[in-house]
């Protein structure tokens, strides 16, 4: 299920073996498995995603580099 979020804070991700690559700060969707997290996001013209081993993902929100948007009440 896809959850609507927010990057407030330095959130990374690495792909293969490069250097660590900075996800820019604003809204994102993030889609949880069992295993990862992928998170989405569109800057100007150009789309991104990038997928976080679970713990990280779980360090960033902790930390509130990731804020989940709350689920509208209903």
């Amino acid at each position: 299920m896809s959850q609507k979020a927010r990057i407030t804070g330095l959130v990374e991700y690495r792909e293969g073996d490069g250097a660590n690559i900075t996800i820019r700060k604003g809204p994102c969707e993030v889609e949880e498995s069992t295993l990862d997290v992928t998170i989405s996001w569109t800057d100007a013209d150009s789309h991104g995603s990038a997928a976080l081993p679970l713990g990280d993902y779980k360090r960033y929100v902790a930390s509130k580099a990731i804020q989940i948007d709350a689920a509208p009440a209903g």
